[in-house]
């Protein structure tokens, strides 16, 4: 992946002209004196997790001199793009974590903006997605799965823990769809939690389960489910036994990204620091304790990359949400 690298004078002339440098600047190494992190959503749930540890390693490692965090719920996430855009100018030293929901949401209406009116700083993190059957099942690849499709395709439910058009949905008709399958007939049952969707695919009511890869790696390890297919482009190292749906011939691949944006008008320097921070952070200790606790998978997309990304999940997800009928 490419990375915003900034001439060693340019950089120290950027830096001295936004005055940071200085006796404080931790070896001198520190990148960034100061990031205010804003969270689209409550305390507790994924955005906030990302957030807090991004923080907790780049102070931690030095990089930048402190962190603050704000939590500014409503709206879908759309609550804190709308404050960003509108109070842009003073928005400099804030960034706003997000993930795919920026696009799914935007696309369906419930907020008015999407990525393309904010500054684009970089995608960090990311989550890949699974289908998984039960562990006492008699599949044992997607192959198995779309064979049992094949002879029955009412009584091949797929399950998931998000509403219909959800992330799970989406993935669930992806593959399905990639697999020669029209995704109009996957029959999709959305569970409310979890546990309840994990019920259901111990008592048959479905035949497969759609859901977040470092859950399904947690399932795994605990003996309930086989991991039939995953939408990495190659496998991932947390669980190196679990097939790709490429390498089984579905050519589809999707990641529950989260990263980061700040606000329109981001001046390029001060865009610079911010991409040149979260480079560096990928190299320390400090940020490898965050990563492994919380079992993200480091996937950083900066600047064209993140931009380039984005459209192309934007084009899959919204030809997929018109087919289904959600657009």
């Amino acid at each position: 992946m490419s990375k915003l690298v900034m001439g060693r004078r340019a950089l120290i002339a950027a830096i001295a002209a936004l005055g940071i440098a200085g006796p404080a600047s931790a070896g001198g190494h520190q990148v960034v004196e100061s990031i205010h992190f804003l969270i689209p959503g409550g305390a507790g749930g994924g955005w906030d997790g990302t957030a807090r540890g991004t923080g907790e390693a780049l102070t931690g490692a030095g990089i930048v001199g402190s962190a603050s965090y704000e939590n500014m719920s409503g709206g879908g996430g759309g609550k804190a793009i709308g404050y960003m855009i509108e109070n842009a100018d003073s928005q400099h030293g804030t960034l706003m974590v997000n993930s795919t929901p920026i696009v799914i949401r935007s696309l369906t209406g419930v907020f008015p903006h999407n990525f393309r009116d904010l500054t684009l700083v970089a995608g960090t993190i990311g989550d890949y997605a699974a289908i998984v059957v039960d562990a006492n099942s008699s599949m044992n690849n997607m192959a198995d799965l779309v064979a049992a499709y094949d002879a029955d395709p009412a009584g091949t439910a797929i399950g998931g823990g998000s509403v219909p058009g959800g992330m799970d949905h989406l993935v669930a008709a992806m593959v399905m769809e990639a697999a020669g399958k029209d995704a109009l007939n996957v029959k999709y049952i959305p569970y409310d939690a979890g546990g309840k969707a994990m019920a259901a695919l111990l008592s048959g009511e479905i035949k497969a389960l759609s859901t977040g890869f470092s859950e399904a790696v947690a399932l795994a390890q605990a003996g309930e489910v086989k991991i039939i297919g995953v939408t990495s482009d190659e496998r991932v190292a947390a669980m190196d036994s679990a097939m790709t749906m490429k390498e089984q011939g579905i050519d589809t691949s999707f990641v529950n990204w989260r990263g980061f944006f700040a606000a329109p008008g981001l001046p390029a320097d001060k865009l610079a620091m911010y991409q040149d921070a979260l480079a560096k952070m990928y190299d320390t200790p400090e940020w490898e304790a965050v990563r492994a606790r919380n079992g993200w998978v480091n996937i950083h997309n900066s600047g064209d990359d993140f931009q380039a990304f984005l459209e192309n999940q934007e084009k899959v997800i919204g030809d997929l949400m018109k087919k289904l009928g959600f657009l």
